[in-house]
C-alpha cells in the first residue's frame, strides 16, 4: 500500500525486490492511500508531516521543504502524492537521473505554479550543476539563467513562485550537506512490524476483492521483508495461486503453498539470498571469506551479493561482514537446518572437522 518508484542494482526482477516494475506501478496507482489518516505505518513520520503540514496551511503558506529517505518500497512517492493532496496543490514528478543538465532543472523550476509540490525521486543521482542551481531554488525562490559562453555570457536572475521541493532518496549520506540543510523537514523511512503489513495486506486485499483470512495475510507479512511494496507483490503471487488451485480463498496453507513455489521462504528469503548463505555454510565452513570468492560461489557479480543479497542478510542477522570477510551467524545454521563445524582452541575449525 506504501511504496514508491525507485530502482536498484538489481540485476534481475526479484519476487522480493524492493524495486517497482510496470506491473507494480500499475498495481499501486490503484492502491495509493489518499490522505495520511489511509497511510498505513511510520507513525512518527506521520505525525511529525501532519503538523507541518497543517501548520503551513493555517498560515496561508506553502509547506517547507521535505526529504524522506529510506529503503525502495517503503512509500516515499505515496508520501510526497499525500503531501500535494493535503495542501490542496498539484504536483510535478520527476527523477535526479533525468536532470543531467542545470538547463534541465530550469525548465521545470520555472513552469512550477504557485504551492506546487515538485518531487525529486533519486535526487543523490542528480548532476552538480543542477545541484548547485536547487540550492538557490529551495532558499531564495530564484535561479539564475546563462545566457551566452564564455566572457560574453551573462546571468539572467529569474524569480520563482514558492513551491514545495519534496525530495526522496535510499542513500542520505550522498547528499552534500548544503542541500540537506535546506530541507525543513526530515524524515526517515523505516522497515515495517509484521503486524502493519497485515492492515497493508488487509487493505490491499479488500480492494483487489479478495477473501483472505487472517492467517493467510499473517503468512504473507512475515515474508514480505517489512516492505508494504513486497507484501503486494506477494498478494498478488498468492492471489493467483489461489484462483487455480484454492477456489480463490486465501489461508495461512494457501499462501506458504503460493510462496513455496515462488521460492520465497518463511523469513522472506528467495533463491539468491539462499544460494549465497548455502555457499558460504557449505562450502566455506561459514567463513570468513571474501566477497569476491562468495559470488564466484554463486555464479554472481560481486555488485549483485553485496547491494541486492547483503543488506537483507545482514539485517535479519544471518550474515556479518568483517574486516577479513563474510561470516554467516548462528541464525543462518539454524535457518539453513546445518550443523556448525566444532572450532578448534584457536577457534578456527579443526583439521578435519576434529
Amino acid at each position: 500500500m506504501n511504496w514508491d518508484d525507485e530502482t536498484t542494482a538489481e540485476a534481475e526482477p526479484r519476487l522480493v525486490g524492493g524495486a517497482a516494475d510496470g506491473e507494480d506501478q500499475a498495481v499501486e496507482a490503484a492502491l495509493r492511500p489518499k490522505s495520511l489518516d489511509e497511510f498505513v505505518g511510520q507513525e512518527r513520520v506521520r505525525e511529525q508531516l501532519d503538523l507541518v503540514l497543517k501548520a503551513a496551511l493555517a498560515r496561508g503558506a506553502t509547506a517547507d521543504h521535505v526529504l524522506l529517505s529510506g529503503a525502495p518500497g517503503l512509500g516515499k512517492t505515496t508520501l510526497s502524492m499525500i503531501i500535494a493532496a493535503e495542501m490542496n496543490a498539484p504536483i510535478r514528478i520527476t527523477s535526479g537521473p533525468a536532470i543531467q543538465h542545470a538547463g534541465d532543472l530550469a525548465a521545470i523550476l520555472s513552469s512550477l505554479q504557485e504551492g506546487e509540490v515538485l518531487f525529486l525521486d533519486e535526487i543523490h543521482r542528480m548532476s552538480r550543476p543542477a545541484e548547485e542551481m536547487l540550492y538557490m531554488a529551495m532558499e531564495d525562490f530564484r535561479v539564475d539563467v546563462i545566457v551566452g559562453k564564455g566572457p560574453g555570457a551573462t546571468a539572467i536572475p529569474l524569480e520563482l513562485p514558492p513551491f514545495t521541493l519534496v525530495g526522496a532518496t535510499t542513500r542520505a549520506g550522498l547528499l552534500p550537506p548544503p542541500l540537506r540543510d535546506r530541507f525543513g523537514f526530515t524524515a526517515h523511512m523505516e522497515f515495517y512490524e509484521p503486524v502493519e503489513l497485515e492492515r497493508v495486506i488487509h487493505r490491499s486485499a479488500q480492494l483487489l476483492d479478495l477473501d483472505i483470512e487472517a492467517e493467510g495475510a499473517a503468512e504473507i507479512a512475515g515474508r514480505s521483508r517489512g516492505t508494504p511494496r513486497i507484501a503486494n507483490r506477494l498478494l498478488r503471487r498468492v492471489r493467483d495461486y489461489a484462483q487455480v488451485k484454492a477456489d480463490g480463498l486465501i489461508t495461512r496453507e494457501v499462501a506458504a503453498a503460493a510462496l513455496g513455489v515462488y521460492e520465497v521462504d518463511s523469513r522472506g528469503l528467495d533463491r539468491l539470498d539462499r544460494a549465497v548463505l548455502q555457499a558460504l555454510l557449505k562450502l566455506f565452513a561459514g567463513g570468513p571469506v571474501g566477497l569476491s570468492t562468495l559470488a564466484v560461489a554463486v555464479g554472481e557479480e560481486r555488485e549483485t551479493v553485496e547491494e541486492v543479497a547483503e543488506p537483507f542478510l545482514v539485517r535479519e542477522g544471518l550474515l556479518a561482514r568483517t574486516p577479513r570477510g563474510r561470516v554467516a551467524t548462528p541464525a543462518a545454521w539454524a535457518h539453513l537446518g546445518l550443523v556448525p563445524p566444532r572450532q578448534g582452541a584457536s577457534g578456527q575449525p579443526g583439521l578435519f572437522g576434529a
